[in-house]
């Protein structure tokens, strides 16, 4: 067992003092970012959305090593509860029971082993949903797990 311990030392300490950079495991321990301060980010913090109408969702995603998976869940807010991280608040409506909200949880690909993406995927919202106060979460994975949530609030008209 100790025979099997040092040889793992030497190995590794070897591999330290004489490896290249492409055979040095990187240890990834930073969570992803989401971008949506550019100026053709779609939806910002209290954005709207038409219902009937489609848009085009857009934010520039980075990780440190190497991106996994993007997704969204768009649903109402009728009842005030939040998930927003940012820092503006938006004018909500007042509370109300929903009959027909939208609801909208989609995964989008990312092609492999990109450190940086831009969205830009198109998402469709039906004519017959309930307007008021909606959440639009981006959800970012990175390859070993981390995540990051974007909590937006949005309203559908």
């Amino acid at each position: 067992m100790k025979i099997h311990l040092l040889y793992a030392a030497v190995a590794a300490l070897t591999c330290v003092a004489g490896c290249s950079e492409d055979e040095k495991e990187v240890i990834d321990t930073e969570y992803p970012v989401i971008a949506v301060d550019a100026a053709d980010a779609f939806p910002k913090q209290c954005s709207t959305l038409k219902r009937g109408q489609s848009f085009t969702f857009r934010a520039s995603l980075s990780d440190n090593v190497r991106l996994g998976s993007v997704s969204v869940d768009v649903h109402h807010n009728f009842d005030h509860h939040t998930h927003s991280t940012e820092v503006i608040e938006c004018n909500m409506e007042p509370v109300k029971r929903p009959v027909n909200p939208f609801l909208l949880i989609k995964s989008f690909p990312i092609p492999e082993g990109l450190q940086q993406y831009q969205t830009a995927f198109e998402l469709a919202v039906p004519a017959d949903v309930d307007p008021g106060d909606y959440h639009f979460l981006i959800r970012l994975t990175d390859q070993e797990g981390w995540q990051t949530v974007k909590g937006l609030s949005i309203k559908i008209e």
